[in-house]
């Protein structure tokens, strides 16, 4: 037990570390951008004295490192400012969309975990098969597909030519779960598409790889079918690799949504971050950015806690 909470608090501080890292980068990529950021904000027409009472109301007076640490302090409590555009607080707008964007990956991780275990299991125990280059070839070119081009083919077919689904994902808080679950499924089809590839192909790979196991290979002398092999001898042993690819994946479900949010119209916080980048709302954005930055480098924690929570070689290392 006492290596296991070694190596998270040895994860966590990497985590944190990392963090630290990127909230640097995101503060001094504004920080490069060209122009000021003031005259940014009120326009070619403004005077030199309201670009002074700007760049003191945004704290430009003062110097780069004694800002990055109080917006690096406020992030801290959850305080990113005011947008410069609504004049709220930055995390009073980021909350709702954000919560519409965990809604979303959410929902289309309990279809496509699912699928991709169910898939790759089938794969591996019909490997070399008809169906098996089929599967390949079809998660291949969902691999390759970009999010928009699938999200453009699934508005063609599913709202334009049958006209099963709306193609604009607009949800308020009034609407019904079921009227939610309606409103979102083409974006959250898209984002299945591309993620059951990778953890049907990952499943596939790592069952494929135990099955040339000493254990596996007495279980089949002993006449077990090959479907009790996979499912009861094979598959715990895979749960590692199978784990860390399903946390990677939601990590990208929800920090790699902001094509599919823009297509669809989704009030996630992928869309919010686009429209803050066209309206210069450099507050919206970093915080934006940060919370993209710590949900992934969160999950991939996850990932590989849980990767060492289901192998004893790596609970145990010496």
């Amino acid at each position: 037990m006492g290596d296991i909470l070694n190596i998270v608090i040895k994860r966590l501080g990497l985590g944190l570390l990392t963090l630290l890292v990127i909230s640097v980068i995101i503060f001094g990529a504004v920080e490069l951008l060209p122009g000021d950021i003031a005259e940014a904000v009120l326009g070619q027409g403004a005077t030199k004295e309201n670009v002074a009472a700007m760049r003191e109301q945004l704290g430009l007076d003062r110097s780069a490192p004694v800002r990055y640490f109080e917006w690096l302090g406020g992030a801290v409590t959850g305080d990113f400012g005011n947008s410069l555009v609504s004049q709220k607080p930055v995390s009073e707008a980021i909350g709702e969309r954000f919560s519409n964007t965990l809604f979303l990956a959410v929902y289309a991780a309990f279809i496509a975990v699912p699928i991709a275990i169910f898939l790759g299991i089938l794969v591996a125990l019909y490997r070399n098969t008809v169906f098996d280059r089929v599967a390949n070839i079809l998660t291949l070119t969902s691999i390759s597909a970009p999010e928009f081009f699938l999200a453009y083919v699934l508005i063609l077919f599913f709202s334009v030519k049958w006209g099963m689904f709306p193609a604009i994902a607009k949800i308020d808080a009034d609407m019904t779960l079921l009227d939610k679950l309606e409103r979102t499924f083409l974006p959250a089809l898209t984002m299945v598409l591309v993620v059951v590839a990778h953890m049907m192909r990952m499943t596939r790979a790592s069952i494929i790889n135990l099955l040339a196991s000493p254990y596996v290979e007495m279980a089949r002398l002993k006449g077990v079918p090959a479907w009790k092999v996979i499912v009861k001898h094979t598959l715990p042993n895979a749960w590692a690799p199978i784990i860390n690819v399903v946390a990677l994946n939601l990590a990208y479900l929800i920090t790699g949504v902001v094509l599919v949010e823009v297509v669809f119209v989704y009030p996630g916080i992928g869309q919010m971050l686009v429209d803050s980048v066209t309206k210069r709302d450099f507050p919206v954005v970093q915080a934006c950015c940060l919370i993209f930055a710590a949900t992934f480098i969160l999950l991939n924690l996850a990932a590989d806690i849980g990767a060492i929570l289901t192998n004893p070689r790596l609970r145990h290392p010496k």
